[in-house]
């Protein structure tokens, strides 16, 4: 068996962890500065995201569920510290067989804790979304 040196491996250490640095830098550059994401798997087998950003004092916020299947309707509901701010159904598209809603809600003093919940009333599946946002 060859014996490797210690320089070697430190070596060779560091190189992976660059590397691994440079692949995962794009992804993290994607998100603004000021944004907040959480990520979150729903009660069967859809996932959700769940992006808050400022805008103009306001707070922007993005859920999107994908469930990997199209035309299924979801009931959504938005709440800003306990009260909701806006709700209504999307159904999901073609390609990802997903949707999106977007709206801006107020941002007060503080910290503003976002709610994100949308069920699927054919199957009964459940995604929730939580996230806080302090400007």
């Amino acid at each position: 068996m060859k014996k490797v040196s210690m320089g070697r491996v430190t070596a060779l250490f560091t190189g992976v962890m660059v590397a691994a640095t440079l692949v995962a830098a794009p992804i993290t550059a994607s998100a603004k500065d000021g944004d907040i994401i959480r990520r979150g798997d729903c009660t069967v087998r859809s996932d959700w995201k769940l992006k808050l950003s400022p805008e103009d004092g306001r707070i922007e916020v993005e859920f999107e569920v994908d469930q990997n299947r199209n035309g299924q309707r979801w009931n959504v509901q938005l709440k800003r510290n306990g009260n909701v701010f806006w709700r209504g159904s999307r159904t999901t598209k073609s390609p990802s067989g997903s949707f999106e809603v977007r709206r801006l809600t107020r941002n007060g003093p503080g910290v503003e804790k976002i709610v994100a919940r949308a069920k699927n009333p054919r199957t009964g599946e459940v995604c929730r979304g939580v996230a806080r946002f302090s400007a």
